[in-house]
């Protein structure tokens, strides 16, 4: 299975100078934040393929101007293509904008999903970093501690996020490697590949959607 991330920042090569080439062999589309949601549309048209969304902290514009094709996976957890994905958007809480949570606030969230969690999860999709992994020390753009303990309690294989702008801080990587789990930085885009799974039913009454 093979992923194309997105976040923050709209890729020109993506958009102002598509070709079909450049999203060749790409089964879905999963995107970290803080993107118009015309961009979103616009990808999810010409790939032909799922994009699934979690909200960051400047896309209050969806709620008037939602990406139109795509689907939202903040606060749930997804099955695709035999893999847990589990969305969780928003950053640390700096003002009061929408989708900003203090640590608190987001614990909760997570508590939240934590029935449908037993099954586990396997890619963590965030707009925010965990703490400490890429993260940096403005109140803004503090990583989420409570995410460090999603990933020793879960141990999914990634955790995808946005937030941090690459292209502003060139001496943030953007990998890191937690316990079992990647840690990557989606800004722009980038692609990631996983091995095939046989898909499983979800069980019924679970929070869970079959993507």
């Amino acid at each position: 299975m093979k992923l194309l991330i997105i976040s923050d920042a709209v890729d020109t090569g993506l958009w102002d100078y598509f070709t079909k080439d450049k999203l060749r062999g790409a089964d879905a589309i999963i995107s970290c934040g803080d993107l118009p949601s015309s961009y979103l549309t616009f990808l999810v048209t010409v790939a032909n393929k799922p994009l699934f969304y979690v909200h960051g902290n400047h896309d209050t514009r969806y709620e008037w101007e939602p990406p139109e094709g795509c689907d939202c996976i903040d606060g749930k957890i997804i099955e695709f293509k035999g893999y847990r994905i589990m969305g969780l958007g928003g950053c640390m809480k700096y003002n009061r904008g929408a989708h900003q949570y203090t640590e608190r606030q987001m614990k909760r969230r997570i508590a939240k999903l934590r029935r449908p969690m037993r099954q586990g999860v396997d890619i963590l999709v965030t707009h925010s970093p965990a703490q400490g992994l890429g993260d940096m020390d403005d109140p803004c753009h503090r990583g989420f501690a409570c995410f460090r303990d999603l990933m020793d309690r879960l141990r999914p294989q990634y955790l995808l996020h946005g937030h941090v702008h690459l292209q502003y801080t060139p001496n943030v990587p953007r990998t890191h490697q937690y316990g079992d789990t990647t840690v990557i930085n989606a800004s722009g885009k980038c692609f990631i590949e996983l091995p095939d799974r046989p898909e499983t039913p979800p069980k019924k009454g679970w929070l869970l959607r079959k993507a």
